[in-house]
């Protein structure tokens, strides 16, 4: 496949073996068993590897595929807003809070508007950026739509775990505290931690599409679960 062409097909149940050994891609498959490539990035020493979602890239309908496997999760929780991570979190968000029937939704920002209060915001790293210092800021128009409000947390991937944990903290400068976290993968099991240190009812109300696990390296451009 051209690198061009992930994200881009949703394929019927069963076009792909789940078990492995995986070569070029990972088939991440939904609840209803439909099926979307993901490419798979080996990390730094080459012996493991990850499989990759870039929503933004993705055509609107794998976006819609995954807002309406993830919207029926969310509902459980009967959430007010979803509030949007960026930058990626904010494509998932929207597609998601128009599939719950809202008319909008709240995203927050890393881009400090000229009115912004600095008070209302926290450091935030992300994996794909980890050399970037950047702070993670909501819009204090956007105050009354969640104070109050049982608020559902969305973002696009969760895999270290450092941006949804900057976003809980945001959430609880303002006193909130998320009913859900909602993401489309949940990638390995690096961001049980981070998350549990935040607050161990974390993990038990984080919601995905789907779950990636830790690929290791099983011989020349295999790689197995």
């Amino acid at each position: 496949m051209q690198p061009h062409d992930f994200w881009q097909d949703v394929h019927p149940p069963g076009s792909f073996d789940r078990a492995g050994p995986f070569s070029g891609f990972f088939p991440a498959t939904l609840d209803d068993g439909s099926q979307i490539k993901l490419p798979i990035r080996p990390l730094a020493g080459g012996e493991h590897a990850l499989a990759s979602l870039i929503i933004n890239q993705a055509s609107f309908d794998v976006q819609d595929a995954l807002a309406a496997d993830l919207a029926p999760k969310l509902a459980i929780y009967r959430p007010e807003v979803i509030v949007g991570l960026p930058t990626l979190g904010l494509t998932l968000a929207a597609a998601v809070a128009r599939s719950l029937g809202f008319t909008r939704y709240v995203p927050l920002g890393t881009s400090r508007k000229f009115w912004y209060d600095e008070t209302l915001s926290v450091p935030l790293s992300s994996i794909t950026t980890p050399e970037q210092k950047k702070r993670l800021y909501v819009d204090p128009r956007m105050l009354p739509l969640i104070q109050g409000k049982r608020v559902a947390l969305v973002d696009d991937v969760i895999s270290s775990g450092a941006s949804i944990v900057s976003g809980l903290e945001l959430m609880a400068s303002l006193g909130i505290e998320p009913v859900v976290i909602g993401a489309a993968m949940l990638q390995s099991e690096r961001w049980h931690e981070r998350l549990a240190s935040f607050g161990r009812q974390w993990q038990e109300r984080t919601v995905g599409v789907f779950r990636t696990p830790m690929l290791k390296k099983a011989g020349e451009g295999n790689w197995t679960a």
